[in-house]
């Protein structure tokens, strides 16, 4: 559930906060008020595009903070998906824009674009303006289906998808498999090379890396000498002077005088250690000293060995680990060129099985696909009829069409529809208006609500075209939708207003030179006020407010069934 909104510096908020409720929480104000830009921000929250011009002018930076409470296991294992820490089940996204960038978080943890859309997928559901119009298409029209049809067909989607993978790639190799036997000698003797160079250097993983590190050293084996020569005769293998004595002499003198004062105790059993640590160094360094040879033969060899290596990583892979693995691969490569009409044979059979498997999968899925039309069609004519449509007739056609395979199966899904009686029915988008696709969406919504697992629905302005009984059937299925789910929904039809759990108005507000968008909750007194002006009435007559009052006592009513 969607706790809280808070924007601050967008457009033409200087800062407000909206804190929602359960049920049906209502957006109502005049046109130009700015009611969308709430509804933009959530959305820009949970990453729509957004640039330097949606920042209020004169100010650096706008800020969206959307506050959610995680009610579902599905949005707790998205959380835990993402290592996202929720303590009692509190989900905080955040969204800095400025000029130069956009800065998202959730829970106080920077969070990528790709993570932030995962996560609004499974937390809300926004449906703008003209997301209705997205019903015309088929894709969409598809995608509706199997929602609806839920867990009896994603477990089969998944296998026609990984299916569909490995038929593609068996075709593609039959495709390229039209080799005739001079090209295939060909390559069976540029393979054989291959694999002799690299079982005649016989590479070892890691070896390169040891080599390098030994070659390093023998390399630089004059500087290493010089270096440590110079540091054991500073440590104490001069005639002169050294640290180490210094160091001794010094801790003699601390020893004669720190029986006087038991401060300089602590002292002389710091210097004490560090002439310990000293005489360590200067005597590790002298046996390293020591075992340090230059021989010039192994020194020829390893750089021999190492040219040969470089050599095959640039041929054949960028390590040795690759160099291998290439090996594996063209050795059953050669072993299909040797044996190529044995290979072609059993690559013949596995592409027609891989197909088959394929059509039995996609049958399957076909059949649940078509079972659950029925189901859906039918539950959407009652939804229909809800919402007015009084003589309606809806169908989903699903057609197989097994030429047209893909990793979604074979099926083709078409919404069909008559409102008239004794009119044929007809693809959704050539005969439903704007209102009508407004009207199906919400049905839609409804009858999917009850297999939703999003608990928030945000719907801006879904009621376009619509009015009158149509209106009152659209607020009523609102508010049965509120029974169950969070609803925010925009709107501009008092019969919508009325059936609000929660009601905010909208106002945009002009102080000197600067306008500004304010958001508040509104009483039940504010609320009837809000919806007389709704009705259309210039003044807010006793009249006007009487069938407001009216209007709510409805609601009310109709609420309570």
């Amino acid at each position: 559930m969607l706790n809280s909104l808070h924007v601050k510096n967008l457009a033409l908020i200087e800062e407000t906060e909206v804190n929602f409720e359960k049920g049906l929480n209502i957006l109502t104000g005049e046109t130009g008020a700015g009611k969308s830009i709430i509804i933009g921000s959530i959305n820009l929250a949970l990453g729509a595009k957004a640039d330097k011009s949606m920042v209020r002018t004169g100010k650096e930076y706008a800020l969206i903070e959307l506050v959610f409470t995680l009610e579902s296991e599905t949005q707790r294992e998205k959380c835990r998906e993402l290592d996202l820490e929720t303590e009692d089940d509190t989900l905080v996204i955040s969204r800095k824009i400025t000029a130069a960038k956009s800065l998202c978080r959730a829970n106080g943890e920077i969070i990528t674009a790709k993570q932030l859309k995962e996560l609004a997928e499974v937390l809300i559901d926004v449906y703008g303006q003209h997301e209705h119009q997205s019903l015309t298409g088929k894709r969409k029209q598809f995608e509706i289906l199997d929602d609806f049809c839920g867990e009896k067909l994603s477990g089969i989607k998944e296998k026609i998808a990984g299916e569909y993978k490995r038929y593609r790639e068996l075709e593609r190799e039959w495709q390229s498999s039209d080799y005739d036997s001079g090209m295939r000698q060909k390559e069976c003797d540029i393979i054989a090379f291959a694999l002799h160079e690299i079982d005649e250097a016989r590479p070892e993983i890691g070896e390169d890396e040891a080599l390098e590190a030994d070659y390093r050293k023998m390399a630089n084996s004059r500087k290493i000498i010089e270096g440590v020569s110079l540091v054991c005769n500073l440590l104490g293998n001069t005639e002169g002077e050294s640290i180490s004595e210094m160091t001794g002499r010094a801790l003699r003198e601390l020893k004669c005088i720190d029986g006087y004062d038991s401060e300089l105790a602590g002292y002389t059993a710091q210097l004490a250690e560090i002439e310990g640590l000293l005489t360590d160094v200067r005597r590790g360094l002298a046996d390293y000293e020591e075992g340090l040879a230059f021989e010039p033969e192994t020194f020829d060899r390893m750089e021999r060995r190492l040219d040969l290596l470089n050599q095959l990583k640039s041929k054949y892979g960028g390590t040795i680990e690759e160099i291998l693995t290439y090996r594996e691969e063209q050795e059953q490569r050669l072993e299909k060129l040797v044996h190529y009409d044995v290979y072609l044979e059993k690559l013949k059979k596995d592409l027609h099985e891989s197909r088959e498997k394929l059509l039995t999968l996609s049958a399957k899925a076909s059949a649940i696909r078509k079972k659950q039309a029925k189901r859906l069609a039918e539950q959407m004519t009652q939804a229909l009829h809800d919402l007015n449509f009084m003589e309606v007739d809806f169908r989903i056609q699903v057609t197989d069409e097994a030429e047209k395979i893909s990793a979604l199966g074979y099926d083709d899904v078409e919404f069909l529809l008559s409102t008239n009686p004794g009119e044929p029915v007809k693809p959704l988008g050539s005969i439903a208006s704007g209102g009508e696709l407004s009207r199906i969406m919400l049905g839609l919504k409804t009858v999917m609500a009850q297999r939703d697992a999003i608990d928030t629905l945000i719907f801006d302005e879904i009621d376009a075209g619509i009015s009158g009984k149509t209106a009152w059937q659209a607020a009523k299925k609102l508010g049965m939708l509120g029974r169950s789910h969070q609803v925010i929904c925009i709107t501009h039809l008092p019969q919508i207003a009325a059936m609000a759990d929660l009601h905010f108005k909208i106002e945009k507000k002009q102080e000197e030179n600067h306008t500004r968008t304010d958001i508040s909750v509104l009483d039940e007194s504010g609320s009837t006020k809000e919806l007389a002006r709704l009705l259309g009435s210039d003044a807010l007559t006793e009249a006007a407010v009487s069938n407001a009052r009216e209007m709510k006592e409805l609601a009310a009513h109709t609420k309570q069934y």
